[in-house]
């Protein structure tokens, strides 16, 4: 009888400590039990609070100084080129819209999923398309339609850039009507980003099937590095073959769930702020008007000054051809992500 008083007592006593420890905003892990009592969640979940802190054991915890605000995602889609600069065959070998398709229905389910995570921050999804089919425009509407996520869809007029393109390439080749598509899509999403988004912009091609935590790990692993570092990011979502090929030095960071790492090259798929859009405008812009080598380059030069980093392992997946070094990521299985997106 006595001993049940003694463990009532400390029973009762302990939930009065976790109720102190909740008011001082602290957190207390109960190693024995496996179990965060002031959040109410096991070790193993995800111990993050969006927009105040993030928690990693046994690293403990980061301050959230950087709040993620708002994400548009800005999606370039045309269903009618199957590789801008290659004749190649992709993965799976299947029409470019079924990639599209895919990709962009990695993409909403991605973010239906962070909706519910992250109740207090502004989504929306932009697609900026050239020339695809009319079919293929319906299908894209439709699973916009269906996702209950704010969007918008566009058509690219390429003839609003076209003059501001320099006809020779770095290459001193003449720049072809692909490229000077593409170029105008990246060139009208800047813009977008510049002139519309609020927050956090997400710059990606439609040809990246995502995971389903995706857009919620980027999220956290942004105010958690942008907080740790006290400035502005770019996050890449893939983990891209090339980086195995270098000996180069690089840093390894905690993100939410993965591990990030440094990088010095990425393709224009990249999540950034609105603040870093307007602090290298120029630079970005100059990817638009000259097809440097590597066409990337003015963003490789930026990433000599601000941190990019990249997944271990990948958020995403590139299917292009397969023996590319921008292609597919390693130790990930793509056929699952692959099927994963089949019913859109």
């Amino acid at each position: 009888m006595k001993k049940q008083e003694i463990n009532h007592k400390k029973s009762f006593l302990k939930k009065i400590f976790v109720k102190i420890c909740r008011i001082l905003d602290f957190e207390i892990i109960d190693q024995n039990n496996f179990f965060v009592p002031t959040l109410n969640k096991n070790l193993n979940e995800n111990l993050n609070i969006p927009g105040k802190k993030s928690i990693t054991v046994p690293l403990g915890e980061i301050k959230v100084t950087r709040k993620v605000k708002a994400l548009n995602i800005i999606y370039r889609s045309c269903t009618n080129v199957n590789m801008l600069t290659q004749n190649k065959k992709r993965l799976f070998d299947k029409n470019k819209s079924e990639y599209t398709f895919r990709s962009l229905n990695s993409i909403l389910k991605s973010l239906v999923k962070s909706k519910k995570i992250f109740p207090s921050i502004d989504f929306e999804i932009t697609v900026i398309d050239f020339n695809s089919k009319k079919e293929d425009l319906d299908q894209i509407k439709k699973q916009l339609s269906n996702s209950n996520v704010k969007n918008s869809l566009i058509s690219l007029n390429v003839n609003e850039f076209k003059n501001n393109i320099k006809k020779i390439n770095a290459k001193k080749q003449q720049v072809t009507e692909n490229q000077m598509s593409n170029m105008s899509n990246i060139h009208k999403s800047l813009i977008i980003a510049k002139n519309e988004s609020k927050d956090l912009i997400y710059f990606v091609e439609d040809d990246y099937i995502h995971q389903s935590d995706a857009i919620q790990e980027m999220i956290f692993t942004y105010e958690r590095l942008s907080s740790q570092f006290d400035k502005e990011l770019f996050l890449c979502p893939a983990d891209y073959p090339y980086l195995y090929t270098k000996a180069e030095p690089t840093n390894i960071f905690i993100g939410s769930n993965k591990h990030w790492r440094i990088v010095n090259e990425t393709l224009c798929t990249f999540l950034t702020s609105k603040e870093i859009i307007e602090r290298y405008w120029e630079k970005l812009v100059s990817m638009c008007q000259f097809e440097h080598y590597p066409f990337e380059h003015p963003l490789h030069e930026i990433y000599k000054t601000e941190k990019c980093l990249s997944p271990i392992p990948s958020l995403a997946i590139h299917f292009t051809n397969i023996n590319s070094i921008f292609g597919l990521s390693p130790n990930i299985d793509w056929k699952k992500i692959w099927e994963e997106n089949e019913n859109y």
